[in-house]
């Protein structure tokens, strides 16, 4: 059940991020795009997975008898906390450069920017 719930998440954040690309409107192809890299890092993170914890994979938890708790892959929780940090870092920038092409060509339209000479 939880797999699907996350599965439709993903989905779901595809499908926005897709659609907020195809507007007109350049600070909602920005937030696509925004919302576009959060999806693949939720993706990532699930497909990273949850498993049973051994004295091989941890190391830290060979003294703890037999039952070791259940751990996630530290490697992609990593990867994915950086992606979130670039990406926020991107989205900033993006938007500090579509203030700068509204000040330039008085127009956030990607179609009337595309238009001019």
């Amino acid at each position: 059940m939880t797999a699907f719930v996350v599965a439709l998440v993903v989905g779901a954040l595809f499908a926005l991020g897709t659609f907020l690309l195809l507007r007109r409107d350049l600070i909602r192809v920005v937030w696509g795009l925004a919302i576009i890299s959060q999806a693949a890092n939720v993706y990532l993170l699930a497909m990273g997975g949850i498993a049973e914890g051994t004295a091989d994979t941890v190391p830290v938890l060979a003294g703890h008898g037999e039952h070791v708790p259940e751990t996630a892959d530290p490697l992609v929780q990593a990867l994915v906390l950086t992606a979130i940090v670039i990406g926020f870092g991107m989205t900033a920038f993006a938007l500090v450069l579509s203030y700068r092409v509204y000040e330039e060509h008085d127009t956030l339209d990607v179609s009337d920017l595309g238009d001019r000479d």
